[in-house]
């Protein structure tokens, strides 16, 4: 075999004799063509040919890596030869070679580069796999060690083939049965380590093999035997396959089944700093697990208390006491933090955090030695507070971790409770140093985005996370927070704050402007809008933002999104929330994340809400009413609630909705439902006030949406009274069709008809005249949703909107007020039966209302004469009921 000049060129004289002693091997053989792509296969059936070309490869491999070459054109050019030479061994499967040609291969793919073998992945995954039973312990370890460090650094490319070559060779069955066979065969540790590394491996990277192994509780069983193994090796590969299964979410329950164990083994693992593999593993397999608010909440409910303790712990042994992290605690640190943003998510564990003390382990990872600096804090005023603090930041040696610091803590003070206040000193001044360094990063993220207008480079890693912190702080629900965030970011703003108005304005005109070159960035936009709502907490910036006609420039914003809408992740700007486990996960129910892509239609709609609520009687609120079209600005608003999916523009469209009178979600069906009320002509219960006068209201609607206004059992069954607030008594009286409900002299008639108009529709519009008697009317009717509505506070981040669903009328809410049955003609179920009657074919109990109003082809049947076919099909089977 010839060599190229280039090739030979750099090496030492060692590494060119060993490759020359290679290739005289290799000649012993020959090569031939085949396969689609014309590969190169060596061929020899001789034993001790064989042999001599396998010392050759291993002596040439250790060469290369003894001497750092394995980039080299030599080495590069030797690759084809090489793995042509040990696949045909490997197929070959001599009995005396294979412990050999295992390790050779073991070794090759640890050694070279995986750029340098990705071509070559497919043939040597091929060969690999047919060895992972063979009786051979030692071949089958070999293998799948090779294996494992082959699919660690696959790429995405060859990916879709390997799975189906894995696919073909029914590997995931194969590997399960080895790791079942492990508890009752005479096996080295190192078998099952590879073993269920391997399969791990598979899981994480091909989805659909997960279920035909998280179902097979044989499987599990086994696991559940190993978790009592001590040794740290095995322990980890344990974690490993957990977390690869917990990625589904089928998988997670399952898991989550009766399998406490699982989270004690979970927990100690991320609470041993002994073993630092173990240790990572068992944060990532946290992760895995509470990857979702659903799942999250699960396992807080089990054992919510010792994770969050087990996550700052992580964080405190972390933290910097002077100079940089060694790479071991810097990679705990990173993990301990992506777990601990399971604070974005409405919980118990908020308070488990403050507990632990999480306030000292962010400003233990957010400044250099602050116990030093905590000392200087004490009984200095707040400006010199703030000096010690900036200095602190910008000797700080741990800027990738800003992110999650600020991200971990916007997400506890956004769902700390309303009346939560540190009583220690300590915590207090803790507390005040974060909101401080928070409020210090806001401007200087402010100071970035200027930069970029003015082109120069800079860094704005932790600069969306810093500015979203101090806007979750200035609007948290939690009182003493919120106050102490507004007074120092006042206090921060001092300085330059008026300043930062006039570019933060122009920014959002500049975003209207027809010039694509002169339009500002993603980055800054978005810096801009979150800086505005902020701005618009605080009463004296607040006004500043009006009279620098900010409220019009947000009004055109959100019209120009509207008209043509950008759509931006969080992750593009937050690259920190970029991971591997996201990515990778399966049938986890879709949930809407809050913001969604909507980033910039949000923060400008929390902006706009801010002046609307502060300022709503200022001079310049009352000058954008009259410079722009009052109804389209609700047009607008309206077009928000009800045409995007996104909670979090929908719930501050309606909020600002509110200040003009109308209360709650606009959607597109609760007018048709409407009509039904005004209609009367399907009511069936009639609400007597004490005046006399009387409401006419269909019984299913009220007690999906309102059942605090029917009494306690239901109209429909007899000698019934129930007394409340408002509802004085009920009689089996009839007048036609409708049953008579008594309401208290406590019950305003214009009132309740507001409150009728929010149930049917879903939102209302009423005068300031009203309010209070309907706000203690939702009160009582225990509607809150209404309730935060007409006393027009903040929406809470995270807080889901209440849907107008009407699909619980088909279960036992509505069976009682159903009187339509629909049954398809010709279906036939096994073993159908029905929870609330009798009948023997499949049918459903319906409601003659909800079907009028939501289906235009149902409404005609029914106004048709038809409708009595199905009151006669219904009467019949209640009979028979």
């Amino acid at each position: 075999m010839r060599r190229s000049k280039q090739a030979v060129m750099g090496v030492s004289s060692r590494v060119s004799t060993l490759h020359q002693r290679l290739y005289d091997a290799l000649n012993l053989g020959h090569f031939v063509r085949w396969g689609d792509d014309k590969r190169q296969k060596w061929h020899c059936t001789d034993i001790e040919t064989q042999k001599l070309v396998l010392r050759a490869i291993d002596a040439f491999l250790d060469c290369v890596s003894s001497e750092s070459l394995s980039q080299h054109p030599l080495v590069k050019e030797s690759v084809d030869d090489i793995v042509g030479a040990l696949g045909s061994i490997l197929e070959l499967k001599s009995e005396s070679l294979l412990k050999m040609a295992s390790d050779v291969a073991a070794k090759m793919v640890k050694l070279l580069p995986s750029s340098v073998l990705q071509a070559h992945v497919p043939h040597l995954v091929h060969h690999l796999l047919s060895l992972l039973s063979n009786r051979q312990l030692h071949v089958s370890i070999s293998c799948a060690t090779a294996l494992n460090c082959i699919l660690s650094n696959l790429s995405t490319k060859r990916e879709k083939e390997v799975g189906e070559i894995l696919k073909e060779g029914n590997t995931v069955f194969v590997l399960v049965m080895n790791v079942k066979d492990f508890s009752v065969g005479d096996k080295p540790t190192e078998y099952f380590q590879e073993m269920a590394l391997l399969l791990s491996r598979i899981l994480w990277r091909w989805p659909p093999s997960r279920f035909c192994v998280w179902s097979d509780s044989k499987f599990l069983d086994v696991l559940e035997i190993h978790k009592l193994n001590p040794e740290s090796s095995l322990k980890a590969a344990l974690l490993q396959l957990y977390s690869s299964l917990a990625l589904c979410g089928n998988g997670a329950k399952k898991l989550l089944e009766n399998r406490k164990s699982l989270l004690n083994l979970m927990v100690e693992s991320m609470s041993s700093p002994d073993t630092h593999s173990v240790q990572m593993d068992g944060f990532r397999l946290a992760q895995c697990l509470m990857i979702n608010e659903g799942p999250c909440q699960e396992v807080v409910k089990m054992c919510g208390e010792h994770v969050v303790k087990a996550i700052v712990t992580g964080m405190n042994s972390s933290c910097l006491s002077s100079g940089k992290l060694p790479k071991d605690q810097m990679s705990l640190a990173v993990e301990a933090c992506r777990l601990a943003l399971i604070t974005r998510w409405v919980g118990n564990h908020h308070s488990y955090f403050w507990k632990a003390g999480v306030g000292r382990a962010l400003l233990g990872l957010l400044l250099t030695d602050f116990w030093r600096i905590h000392q200087s804090l004490h009984g200095v005023p707040l400006q010199e507070q703030l000096l010690i603090l900036q200095e602190a930041l910008n000797e700080s040696s741990l800027p990738s971790l800003r992110p999650y610091i600020w991200d971990i803590l916007g997400g506890l003070v956004a769902n700390s409770a309303e009346d939560f206040a540190p009583v220690v000193h300590e915590d207090i001044l803790e507390l005040k140093a974060l909101i401080a360094c928070a409020c210090l990063a806001f401007t200087e993220s402010i100071n970035m985005a200027r930069q970029i207008s003015q082109s120069k480079i800079t860094n704005t890693i932790g600069s969306e996370s810093a500015s979203r912190a101090v806007l979750m702080m200035v609007y948290s629900p939690c009182k003493y927070i919120a106050s102490q965030a507004r007074f120092i970011l006042s206090e921060v703003l001092n300085l330059d704050g008026k300043n930062y108005i006039e570019y933060l304005v122009n920014t959002l005109n500049a975003t209207s402007c027809r010039n694509k070159v002169l339009r500002p960035g993603n980055f800054q936009v978005v810096i801009s809008l979150i800086s505005l709502a902020c701005y618009a907490s605080l009463p004296r910036y607040g006004k500043m933002v009006i009279d620098h006609q900010g409220m019009q420039s947000l009004l055109i914003f959100v019209k120009c999104w509207l008209s043509n809408p950008v759509y931006i992740k969080r992750s593009n700007l937050a690259p920190h929330l970029h991971n591997s486990y996201s990515e990778r996960v399966c049938c986890h129910p879709c949930v809407e994340d809050w913001e969604g892509k909507d980033m910039q239609l949000l923060f400008s709609l929390w902006a706009l809400a801010g002046l609307v609520h502060k300022f709503a009687s200022h001079a310049g609120f009352l000058k954008v009413k009259l410079e722009f079209d009052e109804s389209q600005i609700v047009r607008d608003l309206e077009e928000i609630c009800i045409n995007h999916s996104t909670p979090g523009p929908r719930w501050y469209a309606a909020y600002i909705l509110s200040h003009f009178g109308i209360y709650g979600f606009p959607n597109k069906c609760g007018k048709r439902i409407w009509k039904a009320f005004l209609d009367n002509e399907l009511a069936d219960l009639e609400l007597i006030l004490s005046d006399q006068s009387s409401l006419c209201v269909n019984e299913v609607i009220l007690s999906v949406r309102c059942p605090n206004l029917l009494p306690v059992q239901g109209p429909k069954l007899k000698e019934k009274s129930s007394t409340g607030p408002f509802l004085e008594q009920q009689m089996e009286t009839h007048r036609g069709s409708k049953v008579e409900v008594r309401l208290s002299a406590h019950v305003d008639h214009q009132a309740l008809v507001k409150l009728l108009q929010y149930v049917y529709m879903g939102y209302l519009q009423a005068g300031e005249d009203v309010l209070k008697n309907l706000k203690i009317l939702a009160k009582h009717c225990d509607l809150q949703p209404l309730l935060h509505m007409l006393h027009r506070r903040n929406p809470r981040y995270g807080a889901p909107i209440p849907t107008f669903d009407l699909t619980s009328a088909l279960g036992p809410v509505g069976h009682c007020s159903s009187d339509v049955l629909l049954e398809p003609n010709t279906i036939q179920l096994l073993n159908w039966r029905c929870s609330f009657c009798s009948a023997p074919n499949p049918h459903f109990h319906v409601h003659k209302v909800i079907l009028f109003s939501s289906c235009d082809y149902l409404r005609a049947l029914f106004q048709s004469g038809m409708q009595e076919r199905y009151f006669d099909q219904f009467r019949n089977h209640q009979s028979t009921g």
